[in-house]
């Protein structure tokens, strides 16, 4: 029977700064070193157009980081955008952790299944609040709250509207800034 190794947060580290991945685009998924999807220019977009518009409505609110490495227990993916809390100077010498985010967003199109379900097991595991995953092929935003164990509890789907992120109620998030018409 053969068992697979799985790497710790300090052994990734050190295979960055050692350079073994430095040209490779991976992250660390609950010990596994996963090689990340090229990027496809719809999707960096979408990206850069999601963050601008965030960085606009929680000016002084929050910070929003795109698509940088956050800290988990045995994990460090880089989702899409992450919205996490001030002051951005915490971050010098460490990774927002899951006490830090406030929601984290991924912009989906090929990676579809594997956002709705290796990432969203993963945050609700990790108890973050709130996970969108943004589907660029159906141009729809699932939104995921109140996580329980690997799963969350509540899930809403919008096609247009606005959207209020629960830990910013009086702000409101219009569908039609983030689902942009390709």
């Amino acid at each position: 029977m053969t068992t697979l190794a799985k790497w710790t947060l300090q052994d990734y580290h050190r295979m960055i700064e050692v350079g073994i991945l430095c040209d490779r685009h991976v992250e660390l998924i609950e010990g596994k070193i996963i090689e990340m999807a090229p990027e496809k220019p719809l999707h960096r977009f979408t990206n850069h157009s999601i963050a601008k518009y965030l960085r606009q409505l929680l000016a002084g609110k929050a910070e929003v980081f795109e698509a940088h490495p956050i800290t988990l227990s045995n994990s460090e993916p880089e989702p899409d955008v992450a919205i996490v809390s001030l002051p951005e100077i915490k971050y010098l010498t460490r990774h927002p952790n899951a006490q830090d985010i406030y929601w984290l967003i991924e912009i989906s199109d090929s990676t579809l299944n594997y956002d709705l379900t290796t990432k969203k097991q993963l945050y609700a595991k990790e108890g973050i609040a709130e996970y969108w995953v943004i589907n660029l092929q159906k141009k729809a935003i699932h939104v995921f709250r109140q996580p329980i164990d690997n799963n969350y509890n509540v899930k809403s789907e919008f096609i247009e509207g606005k959207i209020t992120p629960l830990s910013f109620s009086n702000i409101e998030i219009e569908v039609n800034q983030i689902l942009i018409d390709s």
